[in-house]
Order: C-alpha cells, then structure tokens, then sequence
C-alpha cells in the first residue's frame, strides 16, 4: 500500500514539475525585448500653464492651493493643481490635443524643483485615452526625463519617458513646456 502512495505522490509531484516548466516557458518567451532607440510611439507637444493669481479667473489654468510662507526663496511645499491646455504648437490658442490633469508641488528648499503627477487625456479623432505621467522635474537642467507609467484607451499599459525642455518661463504667471513623449511598450 506504501508503495501504491509512493508512486502516486512521485506522479503527482513529476506533472506538478512538468506543468511549471512548461508554464514558466510560456510566461518567459512572450517577453517583448525593449529596444530604447525606436520607440513605438513618439508625440512632441506643449503643456501650457497659467497660475490663478487672484485676477485671472478667465484665463487661469491652474491654481495653488497650498502655499507656505516663510519656508525659503523657492517655493518649497507649495502645491499646486492643475487641468492645463496641451497643444501640438506654441501658440496657447491653438485647438488642445489634450488636457494635463493632476498637480506639482515643489519639494527642494536649496533650488527649484517639483515633483508632477498628472494625466494626459485625449479626447480628439486622432487619439483617444490617457498617459499618465510622474517623476521629479529638475527645472534648474536643460532637459528632464519624466516617467510614462501607463494608459488607457489607445495607450493602453503604455511605458516610455516624456522629456521636458521649458520653452518660455513668465516668473509664477505663465510656463510653457515642450513635451517629448517616446512610448517604448505599447500594446
């Protein structure tokens, strides 16, 4: 009877071993390969930005809501948020191709930097869906590197690195910067 137990418990344990390894084959060779010189998508737009400032309630496109005084000459915890204008040129008129919804606060006492969390949304005929978009943006650098961490709708689960060049800087009023999106996973 042992022996009867035995042999059973050796079947079983043998397809168990045998099913993970056909299992973990599968898994591992549908892997896509990244490859970081050719991005399956690449977008250039402009996130336009325009801070409340008490008189501009037409015109503002975002507004702070936390602001401390006293902590510093660079605007360490203010929070702001934001549903900005994202257009295809400079020209803060022209038709959006989508609206950057979320918020930046500034996290450095020494130096100017802020930390973004927000996300694209298109709504347009030639995309629909969203990229959502995070990670810390250097302003003092010629160029920053933001993460793409995911999407819906036409970028569904998209990843890749959106890089921000600012193109014009108004002191608190108005900033207009140029996005470079290269989406390095798309589905």
């Amino acid at each position: 009877m042992a022996s009867l137990i035995e042999k059973q418990l050796f079947k079983s344990l043998f397809l168990f071993f045998l099913l993970v390894l056909l299992f973990s084959d599968t898994v591992f060779g549908s892997r896509k390969t990244l490859d970081q010189k050719k991005p399956c998508k690449h977008f250039s737009f402009y996130f336009h930005d325009i801070l409340y400032d008490g008189d501009n309630v037409a015109n503002a496109t975002s507004a702070a809501i936390v602001s401390p005084p006293g902590l510093g000459n660079f605007k360490f915890g203010k929070f702001v948020i934001f549903d900005d204008p994202i257009t295809m040129d400079k020209n803060y008129l022209s038709e959006p191709v989508a609206r950057a919804q979320g918020f930046y606060f500034y996290d450095m006492k020494m130096d100017f930097n802020a930390w973004f969390c927000y996300t694209l949304v298109f709504n347009s005929t030639q995309h629909k869906g969203t990229l959502n978009i995070m990670g810390a943006d250097l302003m003092m650098e010629p160029t920053r590197d933001l993460s793409v961490v995911g999407g819906t709708g036409d970028f569904f689960m998209a990843r890749g690195i959106a890089t921000f060049v600012t193109d014009i800087f108004q002191g608190a009023k108005y900033f207009r910067v140029k996005m470079d999106i290269k989406l390095y996973e798309c589905y």
